[in-house]
């Protein structure tokens, strides 16, 4: 593609305008002067405009925009078509059908109809009951093909128009302005430029003047294609980041919220374990009086008998025999009634020995 500067759009016949008896007036500020009963234009005017529509159809498109491009004239149908290819871009470049925007929801289902029709023949499933049905229907993707080629993945209107000679496209023009749609379009001399947004001065006649421009436009709508995809990538890896991050919050949460549960279940054990230990106290103490209370009436504690160990052994040794004795025998063989103390008859063996031993046979006697 030629550079754009001043040279390149001398080079191919930009500059020339229409004969002066059919200008129009409101394209004066573009025109440079007049040669042989012709205007020519003024290049520089169209280099600022040129690159002015370039930015404005780059954003648009870099903004997830869509172009349209029009030129259903002879001379530019071949370059509309070639360029709208390169820059996968949408176009016409055959007859402009009359509500193509404004009624587009009629002209939606005969576009469905192109893309199904071209769909069944590429898949061999038509159907057709004889030879001229399958020629009818032959005929009739042809004629959809000629008017809606261009715009076979249209779902919605286009953000910006791209036309070429807004005097031949004046129906294109005014369903544009109606839907308040941008246009970038080549205005010539004999063309009003207040009716497009941004008018690009240059000859609309010549296929070499249009094919120029046309692959500037074409470029632009590469452009903003290209920044639309790094901007969506971004877009994707950003929210891929974020949800990374949800992700890595909402792991965090679960595992404080887990720390949480293992800590309240640790004290509700230990409360527990306390409740228990407290429960199990007075019980204890219940059992404790329990034994207590259970013991004989006459038991000595072992610090009484300890005491009186040291006072008199003899007493101490003479109790624990009794203590021994089973009750069931104490029973059988209960000790008279004139029976005396071994205190006593010790008494009585220090005054008068003799007297001891005749009580001490007496007492072995057999009671029978």
């Amino acid at each position: 593609m030629a550079p754009l500067d001043l040279r390149s759009l001398f080079v191919a016949g930009v500059h020339f305008g229409h004969p002066s008896k059919r200008w129009n007036p409101k394209m004066e500020e573009y025109i440079f002067g007049k040669r042989s009963r012709a205007h020519i234009i003024d290049l520089s005017k169209t280099v600022t405009s040129l690159k002015a529509a370039k930015e404005f159809v780059e954003k648009i498109i870099g903004q997830g925009g869509e172009c349209l491009m029009v030129g259903t004239k002879a001379q530019a149908q071949g370059a509309i078509k070639e360029q709208a290819g390169k820059a996968g871009a949408m176009y016409i470049n055959q007859r402009w059908l009359g509500g193509m925007m404004t009624n587009f929801q009629t002209i939606q289902p005969r576009i469905e109809r192109l893309v199904f029709l071209e769909d069944a023949f590429a898949k061999g499933t038509v159907v057709s009951q004889t030879k001229r049905e399958s020629l009818m229907l032959s005929h009739e993707v042809e004629r959809l093909n000629k008017f809606f080629g261009g715009i076979k993945e249209m779902v919605k209107l286009p953000q910006v128009l791209f036309i070429v000679d807004i005097e031949k496209e004046k129906l294109a023009v005014a369903e544009a302005r109606r839907l308040k749609i941008p246009i970038v379009a080549i205005v010539d001399t004999n063309c009003d430029p207040t009716e497009v947004d941004f008018a690009i001065p240059g000859n609309d006649d010549s296929v070499r003047s249009i094919t120029l421009i046309t692959q500037h436009i074409a470029e632009a709508i590469s452009s903003g294609k290209a920044a639309a995809k790094f901007a969506r990538e971004e877009r994707m890896a950003a929210e891929a980041e974020l949800e990374a991050q949800e992700a890595a919050a909402r792991a965090a949460a679960q595992a404080k919220a887990a720390e949480r549960a293992a800590k309240a279940a640790e004290e509700k054990k230990a409360a527990d374990a306390r409740r228990a230990a407290e429960k199990a106290t007075p019980e204890a103490e219940l059992r404790a009086e329990a034994k207590t209370e259970a013991k004989p009436a006459t038991a000595k504690p072992e610090s009484e008998l300890a005491v009186k160990a040291e006072e008199n052994p003899a007493a101490v040794k003479s109790e624990a025999k009794v203590e021994e004795k089973p009750a069931a025998k104490a029973k059988a063989a209960p000790k008279p009634a004139t029976a005396k103390p071994e205190s006593e008859l010790a008494v009585k063996a220090e005054e008068n020995p003799a007297a001891v031993k005749s009580e001490a046979k007496v007492e072995e006697k057999p009671a029978a």
